[in-house]
Formats: C-alpha cells, sequence, structure tokens
C-alpha cells in the first residue's frame, strides 16, 4: 500500500489462509504515512501501549505522527521501541568517547535508573514528569542526599537529549532538580591539615600535602599525575589539555614547598626504581612495606586510610575535597587575585570559585585589623593637620 508524500492511512494487512486459500485481515490495526519521501509503517497502539484492534487508536495514532513530522519532530517506530537501558548506554558511550573521568559515577547512577524504570526495559516514550518525580522521592527513602538524586536525574535528562539527538525519542520528559541547600563549608587549618597528614602512612604523606598546597582534585588531578607532568627545571606541576574536569590545561607553579614535597618523592621513587630494575611512571605510588597492592603501582583509593587519620586527627568526617577549599582560602588570605587564583586551582567560573572562597572568622579578623589600621591612619592624619594649622597661626 503506498501513501502520498506527508500523508497517510490506516489499514488491517491481508494475509492468505494456508488451508482454505482465503483472504483474511489480521486483527490489529496498522498506520502507513511518508515522511521526506521516506514510507513508514507502524503498528497502531491503544493507550496502554498493545497493539489495537480498534480503528480508532489507528487514526489517532496516524494524526499524532503526522503532526510530528509536521513540526519537525522525529517520527518511526523507533520511538516506541527506545529503552531507558538504551538512552543510559548512549550516556556512557558519551563519556567513554570524551575520555570524561567521572564514568563511574555514571555507571552507578545508572544502576538506579535501571533498577527503578523497569530494570532498564522500560519504555523510555513512559518516563514523564510524574514518574521522575516518583524516583526522586523513591531514591529519597532510600537514603540517598538530594544532590546525589539530582545528578541521577541529570545523567537521565543527558540520555533524552542524546535520544533526541539520534532521533529515538521524540518528545522530551521536563526534569525538575531538586531544591539542594547541602554546600559544604569544610576546610583545613594549618594545624589540622598537619595532624592528619601525622596520621597518614608515609606513602600517602606526600599526596596530602600536594593537595593542600594546589587544590587540585585528588583522584582525577594528583594521583593520574606521571613524573613527565612535572618540570623540576622552571617548576611547574601540570595537567594536559582534556585531563581536567572543565577540559582545559593548568599548571601550578612551585612554592618551595611543593617543590621540597616533589624532589623528595622523586627520589624516594627513584630508590624503589633501582630496587625493582624497572620504569615507575607515577609520582604518587604505593611503597614498600604499605601492604596495600604491587611496589611501583599507582594509588587508586584510601578512603579507608583517610577516615582514620581524620578521626585520629580529631576533625572526622572531614573530605579530602576539603583541600580544594581550602586551597582556594589560603589564595584568598594571601591576597592572589581572583583570575590568577582560578587559573591555579582550575575553577572555570566565578560562582564556583566564589562558593569555595569560604570566608571564615580569622578572615574577617584580618579585615577587622585592616579596618582598624586605617581608622588610625585617618585619625593621626587629622591630628597632624589641626597642629600644622595651630603652628601656622
Amino acid at each position: 500500500m503506498k501513501a502520498a508524500r506527508g500523508l497517510g492511512n490506516v489499514y488491517q494487512p491481508t494475509y492468505r489462509d494456508k488451508r482454505t486459500g482465503e483472504l483474511r485481515k489480521v486483527a490489529t490495526w496498522w498506520i502507513v504515512y511518508s515522511v521526506n519521501g521516506r514510507r513508514i509503517a507502524e503498528k497502531a497502539l491503544d493507550a496502554s501501549g498493545r497493539a489495537s484492534t480498534n480503528r480508532a487508536d489507528a487514526v489517532r495514532m496516524l494524526k499524532e505522527k503526522l503532526g510530528d513530522a509536521a513540526a519537525g519532530k522525529p517520527v518511526g517506530p523507533q520511538l516506541e521501541r527506545t529503552t531507558v537501558g538504551e538512552l543510559l548506554e548512549m550516556v556512557e558511550a558519551d563519556y567513554k568517547a570524551n575520555a570524561r573521568s567521572s564514568l563511574d559515577r555514571v555507571e552507578d547512577a545508572g544502576i538506579h535508573l535501571k533498577a527503578f524504570f523497569g530494570d532498564g526495559k522500560g519504555k523510555a516514550r513512559d518516563v514523564t514528569s510524574d514518574r521522575i518525580t516518583a524516583f526522586a522521592a523513591h531514591r529519597l527513602a532510600e537514603g540517598a542526599k538530594a544532590a546525589t538524586v539530582n545528578y541521577e536525574m541529570a545523567i537521565l535528562r543527558r540520555g533524552f537529549r542524546l535520544g533526541a539527538r539520534a532521533g529515538k525519542v521524540g518528545m522530551r520528559p521536563e526534569i525538575a532538580m531538586l531544591h539542594v541547600d547541602n554546600a559544604r563549608q569544610g576546610f583545613f587549618e594549618p594545624e589540622q591539615y598537619r595532624s592528619v597528614v601525622n596520621h597518614l602512612a608515609d606513602y600517602l604523606k606526600p599526596v596530602a600535602t600536594v593537595a593542600y598546597i594546589t587544590g587540585w582534585r585528588v583522584k582525577s588531578e594528583l594521583l593520574t599525575r606521571q613524573w613527565r607532568h612535572v618540570d623540576f627545571v622552571n617548576g611547574w606541576i601540570r595537567l594536559e589539555p582534556g585531563e581536567s574536569k572543565n577540559r582545559e590545561g593548568r599548571a601550578f607553579p612551585f612554592t618551595p614547598e611543593l617543590k621540597a614535597v616533589l624532589e623528595a618523592q622523586r627520589e624516594r621513587v627513584r630508590a624503589v626504581e633501582r630496587r625493582l630494575g624497572c620504569v615507575i611512571p607515577w609520582v604518587f605510588c604505593h611503597m614498600p612495606g604499605d601492604g596495600r597492592a604491587a611496589t611501583g603501582s599507582p594509588i587508586s583509593d584510601f578512603r579507608g586510610a583517610w577516615a582514620n587519620a581524620c578521626d585520629a586527627a580529631g576533625v572526622p568526617g572531614r573530605l579530602v575535597h576539603d583541600f580544594r577549599r581550602t586551597a582556594v582560602r589560603n589564595l584568598e588570605r594571601a591576597g592572589v587575585s581572583r583570575s590568577a587564583a582560578m587559573k591555579m586551582t582550575g575553577h572555570k567560573t566565578d560562582a564556583v570559585y566564589q562558593r569555595y572562597a569560604i570566608t571564615d572568622s580569622a578572615m574577617l579578623q584580618e579585615a577587622a585589623v585592616k579596618l582598624a589600621a586605617l581608622h588610625a591612619s585617618e585619625s593621626s592624619s587629622k591630628a597632624d593637620r589641626k597642629s600644622s594649622a595651630k603652628v601656622s597661626a
């Protein structure tokens, strides 16, 4: 059956009974239409998504398809078949193709999304705004934080965007994020930082020290550093373009303490290389006797050791990421210009940087001292002017 371009028909396919030779019609209805010269045939579906035996369902569906085609929206049977699992697979593929470092978080979010939406087999067309709200309520009831739920919903939204780009979904549901007012305020005072470092194993102390100085992300930006990224001649530690979260390259100039830590680490690693008779590319690696992994292998995770060190130092619950906030605050205290500080820490927008630039009581006290000095100088100048006026008189 042919359909004119832009028009369509509803019909019941026919078949010939092999036993009697009689021409019969199937019970279900189909629609056929053309879009840009391409003929498309689909089963008519009822309100529950099942093949329909009602001609009215076929007429309704045909009108919807023709309306979508006229509006430039994607149409075709693939829109009915696309599952939530397929959308999430597209997101994972996109992260892999772009070498994004947070693939593990995407995969974790996918586990929860698939579990809720039919084990990943639920149809994308059935994911409506009310179902997404139900997902958020479900995850909160499971004990997930609002920020975590927002991240999972953002991954689902990304899946719908990729699906629409590929012509696999039509309408994208509105996804309203939860209100989050839990920005962390954690940072380390110098004595707290030193206490935590003292309670860490020797092979982890250089990692913590460099994180405290630079504010770089530990997992993706420090533990991935190799010696080719450390320029002892010119005094820089570098991130290549594409390695950071914002995809931009970055370099941090040596401070005396940073230089001393990296030079000492270089000597320790060289000693291990001589002992093992091999080359170790990693700046931060497992050392002999730490009992964690093969000597010379990169450090991948030390959450347990970190938690124990914080407990022993009397600052339980602190995060390694608190070093990032601390570095920003230290740059602010030191009077480093905001543009230079953002280049050093890798904050791309001023809004995000300001969220990290925590103003603590010590900074306020320093500000009060500076204000008092200004007032004192003004008073002194006024007194000098009065004295000069009397002498002149």
